[in-house]
């Protein structure tokens, strides 16, 4: 049976500017024996290409088809709920090439979606305006719903803060299309080809990676190199089929093998 992986990006492959210890050798040995994989991140913000470009300096070389935003994934579902439509964005670059890509037009006024990302480039009367659009008919769209990491000094307040902000303001909920939902999940497994039983997903956080894969039957395996700690598994009525520290533990000839 052929496999493939849907790997997490920040925690797993790299913190910061810094790849993750095993995370070069993991992705070379992928792409030596023609194994396919796709980068899955929750991060709207950046465009493949931009991923692509932030990987190459810790010398991981990989292709735009390998990278799956969740701002790619937003862009899929609205096209598929209704085609070549309209959307308002609270967003940054990503999103908006994406939603362009997939016949979507930005627009300033009566929206078929208000559509809102990642980022740190609107403001308070875009909000508002937001709101006003929301309660006139438009509906509320989320790339997803990562919480902020309540870190001094972090210059962004986090998709969530703002998505709730306008929850509040209009009293509708917004879908959220990112992981954990089955709608990325989905996408990104029928983007490699693969089937439910062949996929492999790597994460390192429990409320995303692992509960989406595990909701949607795929083998999950959890690394300690990012948010979610040992000590803290205990809280979850799920858990992975595998943990390890790091990429450099996943003995990947023995994976396959299963």
């Amino acid at each position: 049976m052929s496999k493939g992986f849907l790997i997490d990006m920040d925690g797993v492959i790299y913190s910061g500017n810094n790849a993750i210890p095993g995370a070069k050798e993991f992705i070379t040995k992928l792409q030596e024996e023609n194994i396919p994989f796709l980068f899955m991140t929750n991060n709207s913000q950046r465009a493949a290409i931009d991923v692509v470009n932030k990987l190459k300096p810790m010398d991981i070389h990989v292709q735009e088809e390998n990278v799956y935003t969740s701002a790619m994934a937003t862009a899929w579902f609205l096209s598929f709920m209704k085609p070549n439509g309209t959307a308002y964005v609270l967003g940054e670059g990503g999103l908006i090439s994406s939603l362009h890509e997939n016949g979507y037009s930005m627009v300033t006024q009566d929206p078929d979606y208000v559509v809102i990302g990642e980022g740190r480039n609107f403001t308070l009367e875009m909000a508002n305006k937001a709101v006003d659009m929301i309660l006139s008919g438009a509906k509320l769209v989320a790339t997803n719903l990562d919480p902020s990491p309540k870190k001094k000094g972090w210059d962004n307040l986090g998709i969530t803060a703002i998505v709730r902000m306008i929850e509040e303001a209009t009293g509708i909920k917004a879908f959220s299309v990112g992981k954990p939902s089955p709608v990325m999940m989905r996408a990104a497994r029928k983007k490699l080809g693969l089937s439910t039983d062949e996929t492999i997903v790597i994460g390192d956080t429990m409320d995303t990676d692992i509960l989406g894969s595990i909701q949607m039957g795929y083998k999950t395996i959890l690394t300690l190199s990012g948010i979610t700690k040992k000590e803290s598994l205990i809280k979850y009525a799920f858990e992975p089929d595998m943990v390890v520290n790091s990429l450099a533990d996943v003995n990947l000839e023995e994976l396959l093998k299963e």
